[in-house]
Parts: C-alpha cells; sequence; structure tokens
C-alpha cells in the first residue's frame, strides 16, 4: 500500500510538469528569430531558432512564458496546461516616439530614420559601477562589440559598431562629444552623459563624410537645468 502511494504521488509531480513548444512571431506572422524566452521566476530560458520555434521542459502547468525582443513589447503567457503556444510580439511605439541625435546637434524621431540607431540613456549608463562611458556600453546596444586591449586594470578600450572592417587602418568609430568631435569616451564618468546615440549604417553616416565609416558614437552630456542648486556624490571602489 505504501508503494503504491509512493507511485502515486511521483506520477502527479511529473504530470504536472510539461515540455512546451512554440512559435513566436511578429504583427505580420513572420517569425521572430532570437526572441527569448523564459518562465517566469526561473533560469529556465531559451532563445527562438530561425524559424522562430522554441521547446521549453520541465515547465508547470500554471507556469507563465515571459517573451521579450528589442524594439519589442514584452509579452507574458500563461501556460495553462497548454504544450504548443502561439506567441505574438507587436512593436514597441514607446521606442519609436524618442528622439535621437542623428548629426552635430540635429534630432529626428525614431519612427522617420530609415537607418539603425541605438541609444542608451544616461541614467543606464550611470546605474552600471564603471568608471568610464565606454565600459559601461557593454551588453547595452545590439550588435556594438565593446572590448579591451589586454586584461591589464585600466586598458584601453575598443568600440566596434560595424565590426573590424580594415586590417591595416584603424576600426575605431566616430566619436562626437557635444558636437564636437574626439579621440575616445573612454574618460567621461558615466554620470555625466545624458545620453548616447550610436549610428550604425552608412545611410546616417553620409552627413560626416569617410569619417563615419566605422559607425558613429554621439555622446550628449548633461547641460545646466533651471531650478534649484543641487549637488551630489558618487563614489566607487573596485579591484582588478
Amino acid at each position: 500500500m505504501l508503494i503504491l502511494l509512493v507511485l502515486c504521488v511521483g506520477f502527479k509531480a511529473n504530470a504536472q510538469n510539461l515540455t512546451v513548444n512554440g512559435t513566436v512571431i511578429d504583427s505580420t506572422e513572420e517569425p521572430m528569430i532570437g526572441a527569448t524566452v523564459q518562465v517566469d521566476g526561473t533560469n529556465n530560458i531559451v532563445v527562438t531558432d530561425l524559424d522562430g520555434n522554441f521547446t521549453l521542459k520541465n515547465v508547470a502547468s500554471n507556469a507563465t512564458l515571459v517573451v521579450t525582443y528589442i524594439g519589442y513589447k514584452t509579452e507574458k503567457v500563461a501556460v495553462n496546461g497548454q504544450s504548443n503556444l502561439t506567441i505574438t510580439l507587436t512593436e514597441d511605439s514607446e521606442s519609436l516616439d524618442e528622439v535621437v541625435v542623428i548629426g552635430y546637434g540635429g534630432t529626428r524621431a525614431r519612427r522617420d530614420l530609415t537607418g539603425s540607431v541605438g541609444s542608451v540613456s544616461g541614467a543606464k549608463l550611470s546605474a552600471v559601477p564603471v568608471t568610464s562611458a565606454a565600459v559601461a556600453l557593454q551588453g547595452k546596444v545590439a550588435g556594438v562589440q565593446v572590448t579591451t586591449v589586454d586584461g591589464q586594470p585600466g586598458a584601453d578600450i575598443n568600440i566596434r559598431v560595424r565590426g573590424a572592417t580594415s586590417v591595416t587602418q584603424s576600426n575605431d568609430p566616430l566619436y562626437i562629444v557635444d558636437g564636437f568631435q574626439q579621440d575616445n569616451i573612454n574618460d567621461i564618468p558615466p554620470s555625466d552623459i545624458q545620453s548616447i546615440d550610436i549610428l550604425k549604417d552608412a545611410s546616417l553616416t553620409a552627413i560626416y563624410g569617410a569619417k563615419g565609416g566605422n559607425g558613429v558614437v554621439i555622446v550628449t552630456t548633461k547641460s545646466a537645468q533651471e531650478g534649484k542648486t543641487q549637488v551630489s556624490f558618487n563614489a566607487q571602489g573596485s579591484v582588478s
């Protein structure tokens, strides 16, 4: 009798976990490649394949799936015991209304652009415990590679917007800080930055000529604002 009870309990526990197969598509029913699908509150996470398909194992029948993709709204879908799901993501209209810098002081709404622009707000940069804006960019913009020259503490930072396109010439992007060309942004504290806009393709870098062939990194620093004077102090320590 005891053995039968144990077997029934084990069978019931296994029956609660599912293998969920699904497809992630956009509003035009095209498959979403590289969308992230995660079981809410767990480390059970996968990425969709070339056909937008995914498979999640050991999913509780009452679990919730969280689906994310850059430029699209995050969707939460209840499993409700289903083993096959089709999830549709919609574009994030708020991100299309953002104003980005596209030239020497020029701005335009993101929805009016045909080229690729990546943006990072100063709030996100200042929240990272690092000493320079270049390091803080790591993992913030899709397609932008941020690496160090070597493993030594304080080593120079390399930023690659359009990859390594030349063997003999520099692959560094063009840096524009408050409308002026700079050699790098390694010495700018993240807390001093209002926003960083990264122009990725040739159509948007035409204003800069050949200098913008490797992409353009436009940094806008914080300026004085009307109101009461505020004084803040930010200190960080680290060992490398």
